[in-house]
């Protein structure tokens, strides 16, 4: 079972990089530019992953999917709490490093993997995490970047698209309300552009800087090393801690909080007037490496689980 777990996610991130290499190639070729995959960007932040996350919740409320819920917030809340701090402690001197490190690309590459390893209605345990990651983001992480305590604001979490399909999907959850097939369908049919579209914008952030100067960035490295290999370290000993008898959940806060550095690092750096460069290099440097760390880190810890009572 470890193995076949593995197999999965390594298939699944090699499909990823291929969709990153077309990426790649288009920006190359000036089939498309930066501000396309800005323009691509919007896209997947505005529509697709609201899509997924709401689907996510088009199922029956019962005991069991309400104690789900309840239990990917307390997850998300205990892991990211953990990561956020290792990443302070580690690298609170470089803040594009920080936010680099402490938040996970849970949404481009978590929910994929999520849906293959553990099917589409899993995406919900990882609803938590998903929301909470992006709120963080929005005020937290762009706190770290501005040094400015004034970016926490509640507004700006407000206008979050995730956090809003989040709410739109408890409402649907919560009160039943019934969905149309058509629209259903529609969203799945969004949903699974997840996956092409997030790889797509990340090989033409790869596309932006030479890969030479990107293997040779031992401050990447070093960001790299804490976001693939520290925070899952500690995430591992949290998830078996907090959920020793829900192995669905513990997988799927697993596979969202072991993902790379997020993508979202470059555009925050962008708007808050850090090193842009700097924060693609992470972001493609912890792609590219994710390939081996992800695939070893949860055959290690379906391993643990099988022999551990």
């Amino acid at each position: 079972m470890p193995m076949e777990t593995a197999a999965i996610i390594l298939r699944q991130i090699i499909i990823m990089f291929l969709y990153m290499a077309i990426g790649w190639w288009m920006y190359k070729k000036n089939l498309i530019t930066q501000e396309g995959s800005r323009s691509m960007a919007h896209l997947l932040l505005y529509v697709i992953l609201p899509c997924v996350i709401i689907q996510s919740f088009c199922v029956e409320r019962s005991a069991k999917n309400i104690r789900m819920i309840q239990q990917s917030f307390a997850g998300a809340i205990a892991v990211l709490t953990a990561a956020m701090m290792v990443s302070h402690l580690l690298l609170k001197k470089k803040p594009v490093d920080n936010f680099g490190a402490a938040f996970s690309n849970a949404g481009f590459m978590g929910i994929p993997l999520i849906t293959a390893t553990l099917g589409e209605q899993a995406v919900i345990c990882a609803a938590g995490m998903i929301a909470l990651l992006n709120a963080l983001q929005w005020t937290y992480g762009q706190m770290i970047l501005s040094g400015d305590r004034r970016a926490v604001s509640l507004k700006e979490v407000a206008k979050s698209p995730v956090v809003a399909a989040l709410a739109a999907g408890m409402c649907i959850f919560l009160l039943q309300l019934p969905v149309p097939s058509m629209i259903q369908s529609s969203m799945g049919a969004i949903a699974r552009l997840n996956a092409p579209i997030a790889m797509i914008i990340l090989g033409v952030y790869l596309g932006h800087v030479p890969i030479r100067e990107i293997l040779c960035d031992k401050n990447a490295w070093k960001c790299s090393a804490v976001r693939l290999m520290v925070i899952p370290a500690i995430t591992v000993v949290v998830l078996r801690f907090m959920f020793p008898d829900n192995q669905a959940m513990a997988m799927a806060l697993l596979l969202s909080a072991i993902a790379p550095v997020g993508s979202n690092v470059a555009v925050y750096a962008q708007k808050g007037a850090q090193d842009y460069g700097y924060a693609v290099k992470i972001v493609c440097l912890s792609t590219l490496l994710s390939a081996l760390s992800m695939p070893l880190i949860m055959y290690a810890y379906m391993a643990a689980c099988s022999l551990l009572p």
